[in-house]
Formats: structure tokens, C-alpha cells, sequence
């Protein structure tokens, strides 16, 4: 027994050599698989995979498929298409990772919290005349999840083609007679299915984290927020909570279709017909005006990092400020480089963690992070009031991002994500009022050097930072 776990070890540390996303992690790996191969083995093939095997291959055969409706689809999309968006100077690099340029024609409704959010979702998932595609990390069975299920259903019995998609693990709660249930309304609902294929059974690591509703391909949802009772305050240790979300119409909902169709094709092995593709202004706004929004889809199936590469480039192109606002903040080294930079340059670098988490590792992980930072000049402020949720960066006085990245690696390179840039600076100053609203509610840190805690908060966070790789 002990020399087939010693074979499975030498097998799985060659793997690595070739595969891991570093030499150190290679490494790592390779002593772990040789020392203790009964332990590191089974570890590698759930935490130690780089790439999410099979979704690139179904998009191929997905693209050959639609190919002549793919190239009508970016024809009529070139009115819309700003191939040069004030305010942002490193655009270049960000249309090379991007599926979809940045498009104007857009309006943004803000939405702080819970019940805004709710209401407006609710809206929305009333206007739908023909359908509504519904995908969230965290589908909870109780009376949140219920409310919005009695209300997809409903719609679903009135003629509304309702598709809905989860995360398996995210939603772990959701029994098979809820969903039965749900079905035989005639709503259409199917997890991620993230180990799907005989080549994929240890992707367990791997985990669709994308928040996106889009109706009838005009107007699309997109944030922090999941479906749930914790998110209207009702968590028993972590409520209030605080978090951000967006309403998007105009044609950047298109884009947001996109990325839902395809992470749909992967999951039920359906090319979703009957979907509208033809872009449309927001009602009211005159063409050629509105605000200018870039929707990125990032994931573990990409050829490059395009979370890390994008939040990099985003970072090294401020010019005044940086204000992040995260739940976890456990940066790679390309993010901390940047920050770094910035502060050398005199940039304003501020970040905003929870003082209360609901992941002990991160929370204590994080203060190496904002120690280093916080010596180099970043003002670092823990919020008091509840949970913090919410992922907002804030960029000079021009642009803002929202979605569904958090600053830790599970986010750049293992989650399926999705964030709305928007380069507008109207926009940027009501971002800038929330995140200051945030701040008043926060307890600044001032110097924080961890080398003058504790041994033990010194060992709780070096240790905990160990895990940042799979965190």
C-alpha cells in the first residue's frame, strides 16, 4: 500500500512540475508528495490543479456552432463600441483580456444593501416579457431563497422562459424535492456541475462565484450579493450586512448574457435559443451618450490570469487614488507590487476590510498584507458595523468597479468571476459617497505594524497566510 501512495506521489509531483502556476508552489508540492504522500496526494488533485479542464473545449465547439450569428451579433454591437474611453489610458491591454470591449449607451443604478438590491431584482423579474436568466454562488432554501422562487415560478407559469443557475457547492442547502419542486413549475434549473466529465472528478476547487440576473437581454444584475436571509440582516453573528450590487441597462447586458450563456453550455450542454442579441440603449438615453461600462468575465478556464493581469493593470494606471473595499484581502504578488507602487508615487491608498469575518483564516491572514501596506503609507480601515461584503475598487476620479472579485487568489485564478467596469465620472463620485459613508462607519488603523502584536496574533496571521494560495 505504502509504495502505490509513494508511485501515486512521484506521478503526482511530475504533474506538478509540469503544471503548477509557480516554481514555488512547484516545489511545495513536490516535497509534500514525496514526504507525505498520503496526505499531499489526494490534496494536489483537489487544490494543486491550475486550469479548469473541458469549458474551453465545449466554448470551441459552442463558437464553431454560432459562428455566423457570433459576427451579426458584433456588427450590430459597433454603434455601441468605445474604442477609446476617456479617463482610461490603459485600455489597450484590457480590450486584449476582455471578450467584449467597453460600450456606451448604458445607465447604473447603485445599489447599497439587501433590501435595494432585492427590490430591485424583484422589479425586474417582473418587467421580463420573455425571459430570465438567474445565476448566484449562494441559492439558500429559506425565506429569501423561497420569495424569489415563488416569484421566478410564477412568472415561469405566465409564459416567461426562467433559467436558473447555481453553484453546487455554494448551495450545498438546496434539497432535491425544493428543486423538484421548482422544476415542475416549468423553471429550468441546474447546478454548475463543476466535476462533470470522466477527466474532472477532483475540480472541486474550482467554484463558480458569479452573481448575474439578465432580463430579456436589455437590462442585467450584477454584485456582491448572493440570495439568502444573511443579506437582509438576518445573519445570528455577522448581521448587519453590507454589500453592493449594480443595475445595468443598455447594451453591457448583452455582455453579461454572454457570460451566463456560456457557463450555461457548460453546465447543461444546451445552446440557449431564443435569446435577444440585438443591443439597445437605455430607455431615455440619447444615442451615443450614457455611460460607458466593460463587463468582465474572469475564470480558471482562461488562457491567461485575467483577474490578476486585469486588477494589476487597473492598479498601475492610477494616477491620484486607490480605494479597495473587500471581505478578503489576501493579494497575489503582482497586486501587492502595484499597491506598493502607488504608494511610493504618493498615490491616496486606502483599503477597507471587516473588522468581523465569516472566515477566521482570511481575517487573520489579511493583517500581513495591510501591515506591509500600512508601513509603506495605506490607510487601512477595519468596518464596524456588521459584515462587510461588498467588492468596490475606486480608481482617481473616473472610474469604479463592481462585481463579484474579491483581492485573494481564489478570486484571480480559481473562481469564475464577473466584474462591471465603469469609466464614467458621475458614476465614480456616488461610488466615492458610499465608500466615504463606509469609511465614517470604520475604525481607522493607523501605522499597523503586525511586529508589534502579540506572538500570537503574529503566529494566527503568518500562519493563516500560509493558506493564501488556496484561501
Amino acid at each position: 500500500m505504502y509504495l502505490l501512495l509513494q508511485a501515486f506521489g512521484l506521478i503526482s509531483a511530475v504533474h506538478a512540475i509540469l503544471h503548477a502556476r509557480t516554481s514555488q508552489g512547484a516545489i511545495a508540492w513536490v516535497v509534500s508528495l514525496g514526504v507525505m504522500p498520503i496526505l499531499a496526494v489526494p490534496a494536489y488533485w483537489v487544490f494543486g490543479r491550475s486550469k479548469f479542464e473541458g469549458y474551453v473545449n465545449a466554448l470551441k465547439d459552442r463558437n464553431l456552432v454560432i459562428r455566423e450569428d457570433k459576427l451579426r451579433v458584433e456588427e450590430a454591437f459597433a454603434p455601441f463600441v468605445v474604442h477609446d474611453p476617456a479617463y482610461f489610458p490603459e485600455y489597450q491591454a484590457i480590450k486584449e483580456l476582455s471578450t467584449t470591449p467597453f460600450l456606451r449607451g448604458n445607465r447604473i443604478q447603485l445599489l447599497i444593501d439587501g433590501k435595494a438590491t432585492y427590490d430591485s431584482l424583484e422589479d425586474g423579474i417582473q418587467r421580463a416579457q420573455s425571459y430570465i436568466l438567474f445565476q448566484c454562488y449562494i441559492l439558500q432554501a429559506d425565506a429569501t431563497g423561497k420569495k424569489f422562487a415563488d416569484l421566478l415560478a410564477a412568472r415561469s407559469r405566465q409564459g416567461v422562459s426562467v433559467y436558473i443557475l447555481y453553484d453546487e457547492l455554494g448551495s450545498a442547502g438546496l434539497s432535491e424535492s425544493w428543486l423538484k419542486e421548482l422544476r415542475t413549475t416549468g423553471v429550468r434549473i441546474v447546478p454548475f456541475n463543476t466535476t462533470q466529465g470522466a477527466k474532472n472528478p477532483f475540480q472541486l476547487n474550482f467554484r463558480n462565484h458569479r452573481k448575474i440576473m439578465v432580463v430579456d437581454g436589455k437590462e442585467t444584475w450584477t454584485g456582491g450579493l448572493n440570495i439568502g436571509d444573511e443579506y437582509l440582516g438576518k445573519h445570528r453573528k455577522l448581521s448587519p450586512w453590507r454589500d453592493t450590487h449594480l443595475h445595468i441597462q443598455g447594451p453591457a447586458a448583452l455582455a453579461a448574457q454572454s457570460i451566463f450563456w456560456s457557463d450555461w453550455y457548460w453546465a447543461d450542454h444546451e445552446l440557449l435559443a431564443g435569446l435577444n442579441w440585438t443591443p439597445q440603449g437605455a430607455p431615455g438615453v440619447p444615442q451615443g451618450e450614457g455611460q460607458d461600462v466593460l463587463v468582465l468575465g474572469s475564470g480558471p478556464a482562461d488562457e491567461l490570469e485575467t483577474a490578476s493581469l486585469f486588477f494589476t493593470t487597473v492598479l498601475s494606471s492610477a494616477k491620484k487614488r486607490i480605494w479597495i473595499a473587500t471581505p478578503y484581502f489576501i493579494p497575489d504578488e503582482t497586486t501587492q507590487v502595484s499597491l506598493y507602487l502607488a504608494l511610493l508615487k504618493g498615490l491616496d491608498v486606502r483599503i477597507l476590510v471587516p473588522r468581523k469575518n465569516d472566515n477566521w483564516f482570511v481575517s487573520n491572514a489579511a493583517n500581513v498584507y495591510l501591515s506591509k501596506l500600512s508601513l509603506l503609507g495605506a490607510r487601512i480601515y477595519f468596518y464596524e458595523r456588521g459584515f462587510m461584503h461588498q467588492k468596490t475598487v475606486l480608481i482617481d476620479d473616473s472610474l469604479a468597479l463592481i462585481g463579484t472579485v474579491n483581492f485573494d487568489n481564489r478570486s484571480f485564478r480559481l473562481n469564475f468571476e464577473i466584474t462591471a467596469v465603469i469609466a464614467d465620472p458621475g458614476f465614480a463620485n456616488r461610488a466615492e459617497q458610499m465608500l466615504r459613508e463606509d469609511l465614517s462607519n470604520s475604525t481607522e488603523r493607523q501605522d499597523f505594524d503586525l511586529e508589534g502584536t502579540s506572538l500570537w496574533a503574529q503566529l494566527k496571521a503568518k500562519g493563516s497566510a500560509l493558506l493564501s494560495p488556496v484561501l
